[in-house]
């Protein structure tokens, strides 16, 4: 390879790394709309080369959340690993509402109707949470009339912090997903039938 070619390569995979971090930045300040011309100006290339690179938005942003999407899966295996089905319950609603807290982007990412770019991934994110509650309620932790659906509810919740600084949110998510988490346990009054909620609905 000469030095011409291997500088443009250098060039290249430079210019990649930039608009992906640009459009996380931007995603995450403003949701998904960003339109693309909007991330190639931030980044400093041409809305051509942009769409040389990724062709679709939904390209760009599941590049752009592709570690995101890998740890909340992780964060829903550890869960299912873990011995104590509250901890591992417990542990996956506080680590979601911290995601949300601190990233607008990868939240609209998350819920966003893209049926090809992550509908395996929700699909079966929402598969093992429903059996981390069968676990909980199973172990006599978890309250019984407590719905995966719920979990719609807690993000709706604690995406009422979005646009506020990433500190505070942060704070905040992590008081009231402790409110929360104490109101999921056993003991306490019963509540009203649950809603079945589309995880769409958070960002609405």
């Amino acid at each position: 390879m000469s030095a011409s070619q291997s500088q443009l390569r250098a060039d290249a995979a430079e210019n990649r790394a930039r608009v992906l971090a640009v459009s996380r930045e931007l995603f995450a300040e403003r949701g998904l709309e960003v339109p693309m011309a909007a991330i190639a100006r931030r980044a400093g290339v041409g809305v051509a080369t942009l769409y040389r690179r990724f062709p679709t938005k939904e390209s760009l942003v599941m590049e752009a959340f592709t570690e995101q999407f890998a740890v909340c899966q992780a964060v829903i295996d550890e869960a299912l690993a873990d011995p104590d089905p509250w901890r591992g319950f417990r542990t996956v609603i506080e680590k979601v509402c911290l995601l949300q807290a601190t990233d607008r982007g990868f939240t609209a990412a998350f819920v966003a109707t893209f049926p090809e770019m992550h509908s395996e991934v929700r699909e079966r994110t929402w598969h093992c949470f429903g059996e981390l509650v069968d676990r909980a309620k199973a172990s006599g932790q978890l309250r019984a009339d407590f719905s995966p659906h719920d979990l719609t509810l807690v993000l709706m919740a604690n995406n009422g912090l979005a646009g506020v600084p990433v500190e505070v949110a942060v704070a905040a998510s992590q008081r009231l997903v402790a409110y929360l988490l104490e109101s999921f346990r056993t003991g306490t009054d019963a509540l009203p039938p649950p809603v079945p909620l589309s995880l769409d609905l958070v960002l609405s």
